[in-house]
């Protein structure tokens, strides 16, 4: 199965553009603030994970560029939100850049030794995982902003 560039950038920038648009939309304080929901992550933890996901699993998966992941961090983030939805906009670029002329048949450049990991096998596996990350996360964000909108204060 041949997987469209155009395609996946068209789904993947779909996804960013929704975060950043919530991120914008709830402003500094909300999207710093955990919702009321089991074991939810903060707006701002959400979207600084998924440049994470992508920087790893197309930086380096896809792409093949060395790629130093501090996913603990990614989780605690915080922080405004300008320069994060600048961090979403350059995510832009940088995906689009990491696709070009990439072989999605060969061999994904990952770490392996956790069992998930071993599973994705190709650089095009890799690929979808981010875009299935991504796509996941976006859901997320939405339901964290709604919860968090609902219990705001009238602006």
């Amino acid at each position: 199965m041949e997987i469209a560039e155009d395609d996946v950038l068209h789904v993947c920038y779909r996804a960013l553009d929704g975060m950043a648009r919530i991120l914008t939309e709830l402003g500094d304080e909300l999207a710093n603030t955990r919702p009321p929901l089991h074991h939810a992550s903060t707006p701002v933890q959400i979207v600084t994970h998924c440049l994470g996901v992508l920087e790893y699993w197309v930086g380096q998966g896809v792409a093949g560029r060395t790629i130093e992941r501090d996913r603990e961090a990614e989780l605690g983030a915080q922080g405004l939100v300008a320069p994060l939805v600048a961090r979403v906009y350059d995510a832009h670029v940088r995906l689009a850049h990491d696709l070009a002329d990439a072989d999605l048949t060969a061999p994904a450049n990952i770490e392996r030794g956790h069992p998930s990991l071993d599973l994705i096998a190709t650089r095009g596996a890799a690929l979808m995982h981010a875009v299935e990350d991504l796509a996941q996360h976006h859901g997320q964000l939405e339901l964290a902003r709604d919860a968090l909108l609902a219990g705001a204060p009238e602006r």
